[in-house]
């Protein structure tokens, strides 16, 4: 390759590589508030490909994220359970690792209807997955206690709002 060639390559690699981190912040920018902004843009950051996509990219690795994020909720539930021994904490723990294993079938269709332009159905699932941690705290105040997932729950739910909201993005 002649030196003006890769010169010329270098170029249009950086301008791609700088047109898909606008097409980040930009996306990010949407959000409401600084501390969305920041947080947003931490979110993505989880996944190198989010610097090199476009937005309907952006959707779907913000699926992959958050899927991730009720996998590894549901390996905490599984380590309570191990040690809990009453019997209706057991119940309530079984409850919410069925609703994060839910999570994880509503973030694969919506990924499939990111990809394949149903935005409607996507929307649909990403909202029913954001009432899930609502639903298992709901479960443990019913059971008298405190949940032992505030700190999943709320990076869980903070997750879903920004995919869903990536996602709605793709709709206007």
């Amino acid at each position: 390759m002649r030196p003006s060639q890769a010169l010329s390559l270098l170029v249009v690699v950086l301008l791609l590589v700088s047109s898909s981190a606008s097409i980040l912040e930009d996306t990010c920018k949407r959000f409401d508030g600084a501390d969305i902004y920041d947080i947003c843009i931490k979110f993505f950051k989880a996944n190198k490909d989010s610097a090199t996509t476009d937005k309907r990219g952006l959707a779907v690795i913000a699926t992959k994220i958050a899927s991730a994020t009720a996998v590894d909720t549901r390996k905490h539930i599984a380590i309570l359970k191990a040690e809990e021994k009453d019997q209706m904490i057991q119940q309530v723990l079984a409850y919410c690792d069925n609703m994060y294993s839910r999570a994880m079938g509503l973030f694969d269709k919506a990924a499939r209807g990111i990809l394949s332009g149903r935005l409607g159905d996507a929307v649909t699932s990403l909202s029913s997955a954001l009432d899930i941690p609502k639903y298992c705290d709901d479960e443990f105040l019913q059971a008298g206690v405190k949940s032992p997932f505030d700190a999943e729950n709320s990076e869980f739910e903070t997750q879903c709002a920004i995919t869903l909201g990536v996602t709605k993005m793709l709709t206007l």
